[in-house]
């Protein structure tokens, strides 16, 4: 049986007990991360956990361990579960009190819950590219907070699913923000597009990576909000996120994006990323 990281201790699940008036479920008060694995190796931790606890002071949320520790322990619940190539999702909640709008006063400890999940990489998805689709950017102003605060992002997400597509193209008015769960870029004449990094936007950990690959392979970046007009003429358009990586988009709300196939410089792009990609577990 797979088993999960509750607080300080690694657990069997059946052991995890959390409070019906822990605030992460009555009020989604709390933050979250989701960290890939590749070869039993952890990619880009260290970025995923500093912006875990740079969301926990944005919110004024005590995580009660320093980031070393929490590096060990979500190594040990990798190790333990014999993981080789998955994700680890892990989560921090204000804890459990009597429900009431404002903090607890005095403070209650927070809640650490991790666990990790065998997945595969979705190479068919980026060798052919997906579909989107439009859906309007809903959300709450705080974007760069990677909350469990999500409900804009799941009802985003169904309707593409209900359409067909494989994400959703968020924009707010007809500037295109993100996607309800990834980053978006558009390329045109050799330059790529993509949102400024502020409050309506998370600032993904792929998506550093991604601009990283673009200066090594000379790739201009303009990161500047562009239309859904402007989107829909991109030569080649992508998505990113810690599961799809670099994701080629083929065609939104079944308008084709160039040719209608991943672009050059696309796979340029994901050439440069699966050189990133840890070959073997390191020790």
């Amino acid at each position: 049986m797979t088993k999960i990281l509750w607080n300080d201790q690694i657990v069997e699940k059946n052991e995890v007990k959390i409070g019906f008036e822990d605030r992460g479920y009555q009020f989604g008060d709390g933050i979250y991360e989701v960290i890939k694995i590749y070869n039993g190796d952890l990619f880009t931790a260290t970025e995923h956990i500093d912006r875990l606890y740079s969301s926990a002071d944005k919110i004024n949320l005590v995580i009660p361990y320093t980031k070393d520790k929490l590096h060990q322990m979500i190594h040990e619940l990798i190790e333990t579960n014999e993981v080789q190539n998955g994700q680890i999702y892990l989560q921090v909640t204000r804890g459990d009190s009597p429900r009431i709008h404002n903090f607890p006063n005095p403070a209650v400890s927070s809640v650490l819950t991790a666990y990790t999940k065998e997945t595969t990489r979705p190479l068919a998805q980026l060798e052919s590219g997906i579909k989107a689709c439009f859906v309007e950017d809903v959300r709450w102003l705080r974007c760069d907070i990677k909350s469990l605060n999500l409900l804009g992002n799941v009802l985003a997400k169904q309707e593409a699913v209900t359409k067909n597509c494989f994400e959703a193209i968020l924009h707010r008015g007809d500037t295109v923000t993100e996607g309800s769960s990834s980053n978006m870029y558009g390329i045109k004449d050799g330059v790529l597009y993509t949102h400024p990094v502020s409050n309506l936007i998370l600032n993904g950990i792929t998506r550093k990576v991604l601009l990283d690959c673009c200066e090594e392979i000379g790739l201009k970046v303009v990161e500047e909000a562009f239309t859904k007009e402007e989107a829909l003429k991109m030569d080649e358009f992508i998505m990113s996120s810690t599961s799809a990586e670099v994701m080629p988009v083929i065609s939104i709300d079944g308008n084709v994006i160039g040719n209608g196939k991943p672009g050059e410089l696309t796979r340029k792009l994901q050439k440069a990323f699966e050189q990133k990609i840890p070959t073997t577990l390191n020790v």
